[in-house]
Parts: C-alpha cells; sequence; structure tokens
C-alpha cells in the first residue's frame, strides 16, 4: 500500500496567521508556490492562502496586503486535511470530491507535509495523475433556476 507519506512534499513552508498577505506573496515568490498553508501558534493548519486569493480576495477588494493578515482569509470551515498514513487512493479520492490541488498532510494535528498536484504526477502511474487532473479542474456549471422558454 502507498501511502500518503510515500508521496507527500515533506518540507512544505508554512505561514503564519498574523503573517500578512504581502509576507505570504513573498514568501511564495521566494519559494516559487502557488499556496502556503496557515497554521496556527501550535503548527496546526488553519487554512490555505493561494496567489490567487492575494489578487483576487485581498488587492482586488481594496485590502492592503501590508496590513491584511492571512488569518483574515483562513477558511478553516472548508480546509481538509489528512492523515500521512492514510493510503494515497482514499487521499486521492477526497481531494477529487473536494475538488482540491493541494491536502496538507498532518500528525498529531500538526502540518508536517503537502500533496500537491505535482507529487501525484511525480509518483503515480500518468493514468492515475490524469483521472486526478480532469476530476479536480472540472468546472462545475451552475444548475438553470428554471428550464429556458421554447
Amino acid at each position: 500500500m502507498t501511502t500518503v507519506r510515500d508521496i507527500m512534499h515533506p518540507a512544505v513552508v508554512s505561514i503564519s496567521v498574523r503573517d500578512t498577505m504581502a509576507t505570504a506573496a513573498q514568501q511564495m515568490r521566494q519559494r516559487d508556490v502557488g499556496a502556503l498553508p496557515i497554521c496556527d501558534g501550535e503548527g496546526r493548519p488553519v487554512g490555505i492562502v493561494t496567489d490567487r486569493d492575494i489578487v483576487v480576495n485581498c488587492v482586488a477588494l481594496g485590502h492592503n496586503p501590508a496590513t491584511s493578515t492571512a488569518g483574515e482569509f483562513a477558511q478553516a470551515d472548508e480546509l481538509h486535511t489528512t492523515a500521512a498514513d492514510i493510503d494515497v487512493a482514499d487521499a486521492l479520492s477526497m481531494m477529487q470530491r473536494y475538488q482540491l490541488r493541494r491536502l496538507p498532510v498532518t500528525e498529531e494535528g500538526r502540518l508536517i507535509g503537502i500533496v500537491t498536484e505535482a507529487d501525484i504526477a511525480r509518483h503515480l502511474p500518468a493514468a492515475t495523475t490524469g483521472e486526478f487532473v480532469e476530476q479536480v479542474c472540472e468546472q462545475k456549471l451552475p444548475i438553470p433556476a428554471q428550464p429556458p422558454a421554447s
């Protein structure tokens, strides 16, 4: 059985809930990543901030990235994590179900790694990777309230 620990990226960098969005942007640029887990003071993940969050949810809405904190943008009720020792198939299933491109990995509640699309592509067969990308990137079209008039 291949576990999440076998494919995760263990050198994950996170930011604190108190770090600013500008700090998040600088960390992303320095590390050439598009997302960072947000952790509380005890290393427990409480959210993820993406480069898109910085642009769309912070800057475009008139917030100052130099004073807005990552904690303000952490959506804890929407954060999904996984344990390191579960089967990769179960983690992929969760990622597909919730259309997650990144899945923080925890041990005893603390962040120890992350699984990303790149990790999946590096460690799993091409067919599995293709199916995963297709499922996660699939756009759900809104269902019209009423059928169009004929």
